[in-house]
């Protein structure tokens, strides 16, 4: 239903471009909600972007479309647009998205705006940007509402009531005279009590937080476990710095499930920017597609080590892409598996054991069953029952090791500090088809007195 929408915004978008009617396309792109401005926009060139942000009434909606567009298109649209237009759009965004936004323009073009923004803005944009990319602090919003420990409650709720400026206020945070976390209110709570009550009386002092240098996925993490809409950051002395909502999390839990699913693909982000760009993106994907040519080589070296079992056993050749497809097969699931767990905190090295017991047991269970099957398969097919026993074995091994595997692989890229999404590109594959031509080799040179 929403894509038919799309679709529909898109020819009507479409159709008023071709026909200039600028003034029925200001009316149409105010009555369009930003996050849907910004989905058209991947249906349209760079420099129809440009018009269509130019013409979209009220600066705060433009900042709104601008803060939904992705940010590896920021740089290059920021150019296109007047400067003066730039940073009245800025002005116009939160703090945060600020912080972000300039952060992925070119280095004059992000001075040039810092120095052209309000001093109170340029001074909180350029205090976030101090903070290292993807930590806690560089998501932040530093317009957190909270309250002095020492007021009542009717004082307050009357706070709350001018709070109009601040993030969404979905929890009241309490401080000390020094401005540090002391507790958390719930709103219900401000209102079930009697008016003359002190805050520090009937505040929860158990509050979750969160270091400003703490990773921007723990802390997606954290807030996920949690089912919370917002979680506070603190410095080193728990002094409250800023607050962290629940749609700064749903991007980046997106960023990088979208980050860890090309990275196991082996390419990255920088791909999507570079259009119908061939040679740029063939750069791209050309270092994992020569790590797969170099195990292909080595799988070769190790098939001429064995000519001799394979010219005395000619059908030998037949199984070999169904061992090295199951081996890869297997190996591949059990390191998404697992990338897949460690991203979501469901997994980590405590459990690494258990892991790779299960995974030991499933592989096991599934090469019995896959190299039953294929041991049937050959015995029938080369009339030699021999055979069908050689290819069962490796098959066998071959799928118990590819999981286990994919298993060690993957814990020690991450236990290096290697993003694991990578083993689950093609070095995975490479490693599991090199073990499955040595198992199944190995095998039928044990044998090769019975299969001759």
């Amino acid at each position: 239903m929403h894509e038919q929408k799309m679709q529909v915004l898109q020819g009507t978008v479409s159709k008023l471009l071709r026909r200039n009617a600028t003034t029925n396309l200001k009316k149409a792109l105010g009555k369009i909600h930003p996050a849907d401005i910004a989905h058209l926009f991947r249906y349209f060139d760079i420099h129809e972007q440009k018009t269509l942000l130019e013409l979209t009434p009220e600066l705060d909606r433009v900042a709104d479309v601008l803060a939904e567009l992705e940010p590896e298109s920021w740089p290059q649209i920021a150019e296109l647009l007047d400067r003066d237009y730039l940073i009245s759009i800025v002005h116009e965004m939160a703090d945060d998205d600020s912080a972000v936004f300039i952060r992925s323009l070119p280095e004059d073009l992000a001075e040039h705006i810092l120095t052209e923004l309000h001093d109170d803005q340029s001074e909180d944009v350029e205090h976030l940007l101090g903070y290292d990319e993807e930590t806690a602090g560089s998501i932040m919003s530093t317009d957190v509402f909270s309250l002095d420990q020492d007021i009542s409650v009717r004082h307050a709720i009357e706070s709350l009531q001018d709070s109009e400026d601040y993030e969404m206020v979905f929890y009241v945070y309490v401080t000390d005279e020094h401005n540090h976390l002391v507790g958390v209110l719930s709103l219900r709570q401000l209102l079930t009590v009697p008016p003359s009550t002190k805050l520090a009386d009937i505040m929860s002092t158990n509050v979750m937080r969160v270091r400003a240098d703490m990773d921007q996925e723990e802390v997606a993490q954290l807030v996920a476990k949690y089912n919370i809409l917002a979680i506070p950051v603190v410095d080193d002395q728990g002094k409250l710095l800023g607050l962290i909502t629940v749609d700064d999390v749903i991007d980046v839990m997106r960023d990088e499930a979208t980050e860890d699913i090309l990275r196991m693909a082996g390419t990255s982000e920088e791909e999507l920017l570079l259009g119908y760009k061939s040679f740029q993106i063939a750069r791209l994907r050309l270092p994992w597609l020569l790590t797969t040519l170099i195990g292909g080589v080595i799988t070769g070296t190790l098939m001429w080590y064995y000519r001799a079992t394979l010219e005395q056993v000619i059908m030998l050749i037949s199984f070999i892409p169904v061992i090295t497809g199951m081996g890869g097969n297997v190996g591949g699931q059990t390191s998404t598996i697992l990338v897949r767990g460690f991203a979501t905190g469901r997994i980590d090295f405590s459990m690494i054991r258990q892991v790779f017991l299960k995974e030991l047991r499933v592989g096991l269970i599934m090469g019995l069953a896959c190299g039953s099957v294929i041991a049937v398969v050959a015995s029938i097919w080369h009339k030699n029952l021999f055979l069908g026993m050689v290819v069962g074995v490796a098959m066998v091994t071959a799928i118990t090791v590819a999981a286990c595997m994919g298993v060690v692989v993957t814990a020690f890229f991450k236990k290096i500090g290697v993003d694991p999404a990578i083993a689950s590109s093609p070095f995975v594959q490479t490693v599991n088809d090199i073990t499955g031509i040595m198992i199944y080799f190995s095998t039928a040179t044990l044998f090769l007195s019975y299969l001759t």
